[in-house]
């Protein structure tokens, strides 16, 4: 049986703060961490083949702890395609002042 399993990337150091993230490159925090370990033993279950992430390291640091619970290595193809919109003025704001 074939499997698609969609992940969104863990807590970032932007998502901690309320801040519009888009385009602009942040780690993931360490409950972000926590978070994508969590999703690679909801997924433990599953033989990966091949995995697909945005060109932005908080997804890559994402797939990787999955990655790495999973004790799977797979390819990885990395492309923009995937990333978060670009929210171009908001980017950098807090979210909670700007509503």
């Amino acid at each position: 049986m074939a499997y698609l399993a969609l992940v969104r990337h863990g807590q970032s150091e932007w998502n901690a703060l309320s801040l519009w993230t888009g385009w602009t490159d942040v780690h993931l925090t360490e409950l972000g961490h926590k978070e994508a370990k969590q999703a690679g033993k909801a997924l433990s279950h599953i033989t990966f083949n091949v995995g697909f992430t945005s060109s932005l390291v908080r997804a890559q640091e994402t797939l990787e702890d999955i990655k790495s619970v999973l004790h799977q290595d797979f390819p990885v193809t990395k492309t923009k395609a995937l990333n978060e919109r670009n929210y171009g003025d908001l980017t950098g704001k807090n979210k909670w002042k700007i509503k």
